[in-house]
């Protein structure tokens, strides 16, 4: 399917909601509709990746991170936090465990559907997409880190990964004289930001869960037919699932493992503490993020601490 375009005489083919039909199934004229802005996304995203020359041989496709099921025919880049816990929640599905076993299982999500679906090569990729829909779900790279931030560093368990790393976080970024704040024994977000700018500047892998997308999935690697984004999710996946035709295995709902909330106020909130310096840098790490899925960080720029010149 790799470069189709969705309507037309080509609806035919799918189930619509009509009225006493498929639960969740959107109805022809939402269907079309969405299904142009899904051909919109895939032409911008094609121009931005032949503007930005990321579609050229000097940029290598990275393939480990996709999922390809063969049965249903659907290959996906799971981006971790943009509804990543839901689809690994499918793919397992459509990887035969049952809904009883996946509910009551104590094993990681990504470990069960590793066991089913092998690491691909780009050349798997390639050829599994004669006959696929190749999608992933995109959501602002700034809203992303803000959810990895509260889940993975706020929220981290005690003696996790991530707990350890938010302890090394504050050992070197919290300023001497700091007074500690009863709930701050986590880093506060700008104090998390440095750590992730620092990183990124001395060329380090970053964490799964902020790495920018862009590196993770090489998009402009592989022709998408379907791009989900988070801020229209729920009529994108229904239209995922009734183009992949996967309405009998796989219902469009909403799990997040997510602790805490991340309501735009909460992201305001801790953009609120950056400086101009660190916004800036957070544009440049996820600059390709931004302007190949059609983000800006304009409004950003309106909340952070105006004066730079005060802090150190």
């Amino acid at each position: 399917m790799g470069t189709g375009r969705i309507g037309g005489n080509s609806t035919k083919e799918y189930l619509f909601e009509n009225g006493t039909h498929e639960e969740g199934l959107l109805p022809r004229d939402k269907f079309l509709e969405v299904g142009a802005r899904m051909d919109a996304r895939r032409d911008y995203l094609r121009s931005e990746c032949s503007r930005l020359g990321l579609d050229g041989t000097g940029h290598k496709a990275y393939a480990w991170e996709y999922l390809i099921n063969r049965q249903y025919h659907v290959i996906w880049c799971n981006i971790f936090k943009a509804a990543s816990t839901s689809w690994m929640y499918n793919f397992n599905l459509m990887a035969n465990y049952t809904a009883a076993f996946l509910d009551r299982t104590k094993e990681v999500p990504l470990e069960l559907a590793r066991k089913k679906y092998a690491r691909p090569t780009v050349e798997m990729i390639r050829k599994a997409q004669g006959d696929s829909i190749t999608f992933l779900i995109v959501r602002h790279p700034l809203e992303r880190l803000a959810s990895a931030y509260n889940d993975k560093i706020v929220h981290a368990w005690p003696k996790s990964f991530h707990d350890q790393m938010g302890r090394r976080i504050i050992k070197k970024y919290r300023k001497a004289g700091t007074k500690p704040v009863a709930t701050e024994r986590y880093p506060v977000f700008e104090e998390f930001v440095s750590y992730v700018l620092d990183e990124a500047r001395v060329k380090r892998s970053l964490d799964m869960h902020w790495t920018p997308y862009s590196d993770f999935c090489t998009p402009c690697k592989f022709n998408f037919d379907v791009i989900l984004k988070f801020e229209t999710l729920d009529e994108d996946q229904r239209f995922l699932i009734q183009m992949a035709r996967l309405h009998e295995v796989i219902k469009p709902e909403w799990r997040n493992s997510g602790k805490g909330t991340n309501t735009l106020h909460n992201i305001n909130h801790l953009y609120s503490r950056l400086r101009k310096s660190q916004l800036d840098g957070l544009y440049n790490l996820y600059k390709y993020d931004l302007q190949l899925f059609n983000y800006t960080i304009d409004n950003y720029y309106e909340i952070i601490q105006k004066d730079d010149s005060n802090h150190g």
